[in-house]
């Protein structure tokens, strides 16, 4: 079983999560950003050679998280459907068997750019979709990741990576955290999506995620 790094944010506690995912306590809810179901399917659509498996490997991580933690409700920072090409048969039927196992679980899903293109979630998977942003406590739960005038955003979009240099030439990237003073990021949560590299600063804390564990980095 993975651990729960717990930080303090906008005065909440949130765990961060090495699955590259959020809970909050207090809300019992789970944060997932840009999980890009059907992705892999799409390229493969074009000929490209990509892996398989990938939203088999989505699923089985989000039904241990769902299993393990307490959650009265499961959000979605963005991007939950890659494109059109992500409607493929297997993969709407793989994630309608997904949504039958938790049928009772409230999700919602704040639209991002992906999901724009790739259009809404079928309606039999029952996840109430809204704009950003989405306001819950001291948060603005957002995709883009642009400041609220009032409130703590926390946003995915940016799939955020960090990178450690070792010795010599070493270099590793690695899915991180970054927790500003009033914009906090997290990793995409997808096994097929890449990254962006991040900086850290004064203003922000960096967590990355490593052997199955949470890592600050100093």
């Amino acid at each position: 079983m993975s651990a729960a790094y717990p930080v303090r944010l906008a005065g909440e506690e949130l765990w961060l999560l090495p699955e590259k995912a959020l809970y909050w306590p207090a809300q019992q809810a789970l944060l997932i950003a840009d999980v890009h179901f059907g992705k892999a399917a799409a390229y493969r659509s074009l000929g490209q050679p990509v892996p398989q498996g990938t939203t088999t490997a989505n699923i089985e991580v989000l039904d241990r998280l769902l299993a393990r933690l307490p959650c009265r409700q499961l959000i979605f920072l963005g991007d939950f459907l890659h494109g059109p090409g992500s409607h493929a048969t297997g993969t709407l039927n793989a994630l309608a068997e997904w949504r039958a196992r938790h049928a009772d679980l409230p999700m919602t899903l704040i639209r991002g750019n992906h999901d724009k293109r790739a259009g809404d979630p079928p309606a039999a998977l029952n996840i109430r979709v809204v704009p950003e942003p989405l306001l819950l406590g001291p948060f603005a739960l957002q995709h883009e990741p642009d400041p609220h005038p009032e409130r703590h955003v926390l946003a995915g979009h940016v799939h955020p990576v960090y990178r450690l240099n070792g010795k010599g030439r070493q270099r590793l990237r690695l899915a991180c955290f970054r927790l500003g003073e009033r914009l906090s990021l997290l990793p995409a949560f997808g096994a097929f999506t890449g990254g962006y590299q991040v900086e850290k600063d004064a203003q922000c804390r960096i967590f990355v995620i490593g052997d199955n564990e949470i890592w600050p980095v100093s």
